[in-house]
């Protein structure tokens, strides 16, 4: 049997090829060198001769990722649940690797449509598989609310589903147990990756609402009709009030979250955030005036630092999306530019570490074609493979002082049309690999030559059982009708 062909996704930073072949099996021997600071935290040397395998790493991090590789160096039949009884040719090679930058993550909705825990998991290992080290876990939306907060029960009992979606007639809902994140974190860090979880406010918020409606303003049209969890899709009118008491609530909220998620990182959201109902609501005005405040944009900020500093007096850091731009930034405060890229310019001017994660590049629930039957949200342009590999995290024109404070990106997979698991693979896959080199790799890509490489990688994602999008196009049992509504409001998302 010969040895595969080099195709590695990420493409690593130095590869020499050798001439000759080891088979790989239990009885290999695997030298481990450490004490290689050069290489970095997340960085590895992997040599494979006649006499066995070489791993040089400074960290634990970095010797995952030499095992990854590793990986990919074996057939594809190696990846397969029975490949392990067996030995395995590999290519002699000489791989000197490490990332380009820190955070490459991938933004995982589970509150449009939940994603069971098992789904969770196997996502983690795709990640991981991909040298992606970030999962940015959305739990929390105007659709639902994912997380069990033990001290308020009915944000999962009555917050965690909905009678319909769109008009459907059917239920739909699910949240994971305390116990069940303790789970998918500690799955996550035997992979390496780091959780931030999300907890989205002021707006956004209408699920926790319907649970607790003495969050949401009182005065306002809204409050005469009865509170339930949102039936639709885009940017709901419904927004958090400013009391004292709601602001309490979200940090007893913030408690349990911190308490469950030991990573760096706590996003607060800040996105999408609708003034209408603060501008109409008596109460809210009064408010602002109390606080000495001018505008309803100083109203969210205000808001949006009570509860950060309660987050940050926890040791963890903020993470928030690039409408806090708008007000006054908590200090440390990480912006997710998804609107453009203007607001990773703006928020590194002002001092402040972003990510880039525009719309029309890395945004994975857009359709990845305009051919009829192809999934994903259609009220956006397609995002093909090709852009999505021509993705440059860093924006043009940047100022060179400004460009350190780009930390990396993040891809995102908004899951209005992502109704199962299926479908999260076919959005997913292999337009994550793509975005996998954006963040590892040197920038100077070819989408031809990654195009040949993936076309092995492709191989092993079937090995692994992934139900991804074909280069030609989806499977006929891939395509989906055109959904005949669009999300209310004009949300990206």
């Amino acid at each position: 049997m010969d040895a595969p062909e080099i195709s590695i996704i990420p493409k690593p930073f130095h590869v020499q090829v050798g001439t000759g072949q080891l088979m790989f099996g239990s009885d290999v021997v695997v030298d481990l060198q450490e004490g290689r600071p050069e290489l970095g935290p997340d960085g590895y040397r992997l040599t494979v001769t006649d006499e066995g395998v070489t791993f040089q790493i400074s960290s634990p991090t970095g010797l995952f990722h030499a095992e990854q590789t590793l990986k990919q160096l074996l057939p594809p039949g190696a990846l397969r649940s029975n490949g392990g009884d067996q030995s395995w040719p590999i290519p002699h090679v000489d791989i000197i690797d490490l990332p380009r930058f820190r955070w490459r993550g991938a933004m995982l909705d589970v509150a449009r449509h939940f994603l069971p825990k098992r789904d969770v998991l196997r996502f983690l290992d795709l990640m991981a598989f991909h040298k992606l080290n970030v999962l940015h876990f959305h739990l929390t939306e105007d659709q639902g609310w994912r997380i069990e907060i033990k001290r308020y029960p009915k944000l999962t009992e009555v917050g965690g589903w909905r009678r319909e979606t769109l008009g459907d007639g059917k239920p739909h809902g699910g949240f994971y147990t305390q116990d069940d994140i303790r789970e998918i974190v500690d799955y996550a860090a035997e992979r390496h990756i780091t959780i931030v979880p999300e907890i989205d406010i002021p707006g956004h918020s209408t699920a926790a609402i319907a649970a607790y409606p003495e969050l949401g303003n009182q005065d306002v049209p809204s409050a005469r009709q009865p509170r339930e969890v949102w039936t639709r899709f885009g940017i709901a009118k419904s927004v958090l009030n400013v009391e004292d008491a709601t602001v309490e609530f979200y940090k007893n909220v913030m408690d349990e979250v911190c308490d469950l998620f030991p990573g760096e990182f706590v996003c607060l959201g800040g996105d999408e955030c609708p003034k209408d109902e603060w501008r109409a609501s008596a109460r809210a005005q009064e408010r602002k005036a109390e606080l000495g405040l001018k505008t309803e944009e100083d109203l969210q900020a205000w808001f949006m630092h009570q509860v950060s500093e309660h987050v940050a007096d926890k040791g963890r850091k903020l993470l928030g999306w690039d409408e806090i731009l708008e007000g006054e930034l908590f200090p440390g405060t990480v912006v997710s530019s998804w609107r453009g890229t203007d607001g990773a310019v703006e928020a590194a001017r002002r001092g402040h570490d972003t990510l880039t994660s525009p719309t029309n590049w890395v945004y994975f629930d857009y359709r990845q074609s305009d051919a009829e039957g192809e999934p994903g949200a259609p009220f956006a342009a397609p995002t093909s493979l090709e852009q999505a590999y021509s993705f440059e995290p860093v924006p043009e024109g940047m100022p060179e002082e400004l460009v350190g404070h780009v930390i990396g990106s993040e891809a995102t997979l908004w899951s209005e049309y992502i109704p199962d698991a299926r479908v999260h693979d076919y959005q997913a896959w292999p337009r994550l690999a793509a975005f996998s080199e954006t963040v590892w790799s040197a920038p100077g890509r070819e989408f031809a030559e990654f195009r040949t490489r993936l076309e092995k990688h492709l191989e092993r994602l079937d090995a692994l059982g992934v139900e991804y999008r074909p280069l030609d196009g989806p499977h006929p049992w891939q395509k989906q009708p055109a959904p005949d509504r669009k999300p209310d409001g004009d949300a990206a998302e």
